[in-house]
């Protein structure tokens, strides 16, 4: 008997289909948002991730701007941005890339961001309403691994899901939304005992560990759906060992073209409902 072809997980396509319905909501606002990025330092992958975000903008109408600041900036002044940029009308969203130099206290200036802006889903009130399911941002990467599941009809109640990772901003809001989603989730991590193991009884496995074929093929269970969170750049790879995943997996993200494509186009989705949302407020009368 013929096994079943593997699905694609195809972001790139989704996100692409994605924009022409956000470029129709972005014109109907009477204002143009604009996506705030912050960026410091000279980090090459950082620049490239902005760029790229810039660009998604552009095609939707969403005005990007991007504050550049020197590897030397302190805490501070990094504040003092935030809170102009919470300050300014216009900004219906803001970005800190990540990472930033470790000498700025990095975790102080995401919680800084007014939540109502924060469409990265990077602070700790963010992440808190997300995982009690009251409104909020969620985290970018996670939110659209979510999306790409419910497109392709996935469904998490019941399974097993394995995070490999637990990062602020990737693995535990991961982990959480797939719990909001009545899945049973383990969370795996560097200190993890019997690591294979674990990651074998994954129904679904999220891989975001951020090291470059960290996963190989015999880790992961026939049939499981498998999310390749890592892209590295030098190797053109992700976190898992991709060459069988058509073979092994029910579905399966490519590498680059699968979770990528949706962080972006969620990042901007939540802007332009965040604008949205505030043309919905009742203006105050001066």
């Amino acid at each position: 008997m013929k096994k079943n072809a593997s699905l694609m997980l195809n972001g790139k396509a989704l996100a692409a289909s994605e924009e022409r319905q956000l470029s129709e909501r972005v014109a109907a606002l009477r204002q143009r948002p604009v996506l705030a990025a912050i960026i410091v330092g000279d980090d090459p992958a950082s620049q490239t991730y902005v760029r790229m975000k810039a660009d998604a903008c552009r095609r939707v109408g969403v005005e990007p701007r991007t504050l550049q600041l020197p590897a030397t900036t302190s805490t501070q002044t990094l504040l003092t941005h935030i809170k102009a940029l919470n300050e300014d009308a216009e900004v219906r969203g803001i970005l800190l890339q990540h990472p930033v130099p470790t000498a700025i206290d990095e975790r102080r200036c995401f919680d800084a961001i007014d939540m109502a802006k924060d469409v990265d889903g990077v602070s700790c009130l963010s992440f808190g309403r997300m995982v009690m399911n009251c409104t909020a941002w969620g985290s970018a990467t996670p939110a659209g691994i979510m999306r790409l599941l419910a497109h392709y009809d996935i469904k998490l109640s019941g399974c097993h899901a394995v995070v490999l990772g637990r990062s602020p901003i990737l693995g535990k809001p991961m982990a959480m939304m797939m719990l909001n989603a009545d899945a049973t989730v383990t969370i795996c991590h560097s200190r993890t005992r019997a690591l294979a193991e674990r990651v074998k009884e994954a129904d679904v496995l999220v891989a975001a560990v951020g090291r470059p074929h960290f996963v190989p093929s015999d880790w992961i269970k026939p049939g499981a759906v498998v999310i390749d969170a890592g892209y590295h750049p030098k190797e053109h790879c992700g976190d898992v060992v991709a060459e069988r995943l058509p073979e092994i997996t029910s579905a399966y993200t490519p590498v680059p073209g699968g979770v990528g494509p949706m962080t972006i186009n969620t990042l901007i989705s939540q802007t332009v409902r965040a604008a949205e949302q505030s043309a919905r407020q009742p203006q105050p009368t001066l």
